[in-house]
Formats: C-alpha cells, sequence, structure tokens
C-alpha cells in the first residue's frame, strides 16, 4: 500500500502557493515587451533580433531539464524540493532587473538577457513540478490554470507599467534610455522575489517519509546524474508527451516570431513608421509603438487571467485537447488580423482569441501530460516538456531572421501573419494527441483529507 501524501486544498491555498508565479512571469513579461526594444534603442537591426534572443532558447534547453532533475533528488530541511530554486532564481531575476536599465550597449543588453534568463528559468521549472507535487490529481486543472491566471497577471501589468511609465516620465538619460525603461524595470525587481517570498513563506512541501527521503539521498547526485536521468526519461517517455512535442514546435515557434516582431508591426500598421522619411520622426514613432504594444500585450494577458477561470470549467467538462485546439484556431484567427488593422484601437479585438490561445498554452497542455508522468519524475519530465518549448525557440532565433529578410522582404506585418498560419497547424496536431482519461472536477473542503492510493 503506498500513501499518497497529496491532500485536497482550499481555492485560496492554491492561490497562494501559485502567487510567487505572478513576479517570475512580471520579470517574463518585460522579456516579451521591454527588451527587444531596448535593442532597438541600442541600434540593433530588426533581422538581427532573432539572434540577439538566442539566451531564451539556450538556457531554458540546458537548465530547465537540469533543473528539474536535480530538485527531484533535492530535500533541504526547512526548505523542500523545489523552493529552494525558487529563491535562487527569484533572487537572479531581481538583481538582473534592477542593472538592465543602466546598459550602455548592445552587447551589454545582450549579457544580462542571458543572466536574466537563466535566472527565470531556474525559478519557473520547479513551479510546474511543485503542483504535481502538492496536488491531488482531481486538483491539476485548477493548479495548473491558477499558473495562468498569474500569468496573464503578472505579464499585464509588467506591459501596462511600460505605457504608465513612459506617459509620466518623458525624459531621457545621457547615455540615450528613456526613464520610463528604469521604473518599468525596477517595479519587476521587487515584484520577483516579494511575491516568491510569499508563496514560499506560506506553502510548505510535502515533507518525505524516511523511506522516501532515504531513497533520495541514494540516488546519485551531480550534474552527471541529472544528464542521465534526463536521457534515461526521455527514452522511456509516454507517447502523449511525443505528440505534444509536434504541437509545442508550431506553436512556440509562432509565438517567438510574435513577441519579436508586434512592435515593429504596429509600429507600420498603425502609426505609420514606414511611410516617415525622417529618421527622428520614424524612431519617434516607434517609441509611441513600443507604448502602445505594452497595452497590446497587457490586453491579451488580462483577457489570459479573465479566461483561465472559464479554461478550468471547460477542461474539466470536454477533453482537455479539444480545448487547447480550439482555444489556438482563436490565436491564430487573431493574428492572421493582426496586421491588417491600421486603427490602434481596434488593435485589441484580435487580441482577445489571443490572450485565450495563450491561458490555454500555460495551462493545459500540462494537464494532459503530468496525467501520463510518473510522480517521482515530475521535476525532470516537466523540463523535458520545457525542451519542447525552447527547441523550436532555438530553431526560430537561427532561421527566422534569413526567413524574415529574404522570404518575407523586411515585412513585419508578413510575420505576425506567419506566426498565425503556425498557430492554426498547432491547432490541428493538438487533435491527433491521445489523451488519458482525466479528472472532471475539483474540490475545495474546509479540512484537508489524506488519500490512500493502492
Amino acid at each position: 500500500m503506498k500513501i499518497d501524501h497529496r491532500v485536497v486544498m482550499t481555492f485560496r491555498q492554491i492561490l497562494l502557493m501559485n502567487f510567487g508565479f505572478f513576479g517570475i512571469q512580471y520579470s517574463f513579461g518585460l522579456q516579451q515587451t521591454a527588451i527587444n526594444p531596448v535593442f532597438s534603442m541600442l541600434h540593433a537591426n530588426p533581422d538581427q533580433l532573432p539572434i540577439l534572443n538566442l539566451a531564451g532558447p539556450v538556457t531554458g534547453l540546458i537548465i530547465q531539464p537540469l533543473i528539474g532533475a536535480i530538485s527531484d533528488r533535492t530535500w533541504i530541511p526547512s526548505l523542500g524540493r523545489r523552493r529552494p530554486f525558487f529563491l535562487m532564481g527569484a533572487i537572479g531575476c531581481s538583481v538582473c532587473l534592477f542593472l538592465y536599465p543602466h546598459v550602455t550597449e548592445l552587447w551589454m543588453a545582450v549579457l544580462l538577457l542571458w543572466l536574466l534568463d537563466a535566472s527565470n528559468n531556474t525559478a519557473m521549472e520547479p513551479y510546474r513540478a511543485f503542483i504535481a507535487d502538492k496536488l491531488p490529481d482531481e486538483q491539476h486543472a485548477t493548479g495548473f490554470l491558477m499558473q495562468s491566471f498569474f500569468a496573464g497577471l503578472g505579464i499585464t501589468l509588467a506591459n501596462v507599467s511600460l505605457y504608465f511609465f513612459q506617459r509620466y516620465f518623458t525624459a531621457v538619460t545621457d547615455e540615450g534610455m528613456p526613464v520610463w525603461v528604469y521604473g518599468s524595470f525596477y517595479v519587476g525587481a521587487f515584484c520577483s522575489i516579494a511575491t516568491v517570498l510569499i508563496s514560499v513563506l506560506t506553502t510548505p512541501e510535502i515533507e518525505p517519509t524516511p523511506e522516501e527521503l532515504a531513497e533520495i539521498q541514494a540516488k546519485p547526485h551531480g550534474l552527471v546524474a541529472a544528464v542521465k536521468e534526463i536521457y534515461e526519461a526521455i527514452l522511456v517517455m509516454p507517447k502523449t508527451l511525443w505528440q505534444l512535442g509536434a504541437v509545442y514546435m508550431f506553436q512556440w515557434y509562432a509565438m517567438f516570431v510574435y513577441w519579436q516582431f508586434v512592435s515593429h508591426s504596429i509600429a507600420d500598421s498603425a502609426f505609420g513608421r514606414s511611410e516617415a522619411t525622417d529618421p527622428k520622426v520614424a524612431a519617434h514613432l516607434y517609441e509611441q509603438a513600443v507604448a502602445w504594444t505594452g497595452l497590446v500585450n497587457g490586453f491579451y494577458n488580462v483577457v489570459t487571467f479573465l479566461s483561465a477561470f472559464v479554461l478550468m470549467y471547460l477542461a474539466r467538462k470536454y477533453q482537455a485537447k479539444l480545448v487547447h485546439a480550439f482555444a489556438l484556431a482563436l490565436m491564430s484567427l487573431g493574428l492572421c488580423l493582426f496586421p491588417h488593422i491600421s486603427n490602434k484601437f481596434l488593435l485589441f479585438l484580435p487580441m482577445i482569441g489571443f490572450g485565450i490561445g495563450w491561458a490555454s498554452m500555460l495551462g493545459v497542455p500540462y494537464m494532459i501530460a503530468v496525467a501520463e508522468i510518473p510522480s517521482g519524475r515530475y521535476g525532470v519530465y516537466m523540463g523535458i516538456i520545457n525542451m519542447m518549448i525552447v527547441i523550436p525557440m532555438l530553431l526560430q532565433t537561427v532561421s527566422f531572421g534569413w526567413i524574415y529578410k529574404h522570404v518575407l522582404g523586411d515585412d513585419p506585418g508578413a510575420a505576425m501573419t506567419c506566426a498565425g498560419l503556425l498557430l492554426l497547424i498547432a491547432c490541428i496536431a493538438t487533435l491527433f494527441v491521445s489523451t488519458p482519461h482525466m479528472p472532471r472536477r475539483d474540490n475545495f473542503p474546509m479540512k484537508n483529507r489524506t488519500q490512500d492510493k493502492a
């Protein structure tokens, strides 16, 4: 008889355990919206943006599976298995975000992005496994989609902060960096560490039994053991995860295209930058477009955290893959319409479908995957799932610069359309994923209960 130590948690408890995800995603939101404009302000060309963003996929490919495998073999008294990595990552994020506005050269911005992304990956990876560790099967939908809620909220506030600070802080430093950049990144530095501390202090991890602790301590530790664990887990990876990998290939390639070129698309379609002949006027129009991009991205993330609760219900009532396919279809439609809208206010309409799709991407696939993952390997498999995210991003960084320049004719609007078509392919691929039976409802009793499993 194997005892399952996971207990049903109240809605408030699930909210608190995921609150740190808000700060992590605030940092990620700044990466989405503010990093590429900073590169452009430091005189990077648009076709250089994919390769300059190489840090994200490379650090994710290396760090997340390693952190996952190592955390599976970790137990630190008073901290636990996953929480030490939340803290290390959050501290790194806060330091990098504080320093980022002070960069004066492009190479400095790129180097700091590598450090920031490494910290984000260290904090983010164990959070997925934390949900599977703590919550019983029937509450996985709420746990993962609560992360979608906080991801949407964190990214929303990160994007809105760009617009707010640009509106009220219009000065420029002697080095040419707008003052509004400082405000956004300083707030991000505070949120990263503060929210993670709240989750760490309010949500203890499940302490292993003496037998389980002995098993953890008996496992080989270190980098070589972690790499071997990743390799062995890939060899026996369930069929469902391989099928999800095909979906991820298209949807995450598309997302990287969107994040890199959305501000340039808005600058051309809604602010008329492509018609400007004066470089100073074009630069000013682009800065306005960056601020508006913050609002557009903030809006779709508002949709994300609001629709997350609806997706919780739908994913329990219907097949999770059908919910995800529908969300991706809405996302694809929105992105294909996006570059053809010249009124900046109407740009928010296609973002409704985009936000629903983003909420699904952040939660529903994890619900599908975790039902197939052995409980003792939550960490390493969550890292492998992240490899499925960063591999298409890596391919995008090394391939899309050439595609953008030689196939799409340096047209950011065409890049948006290309991303929309890739999301449509991901939608179709989702329909072919084999989904196991998944729990249909969540419970929130006033008292916790212990479950026994044979």
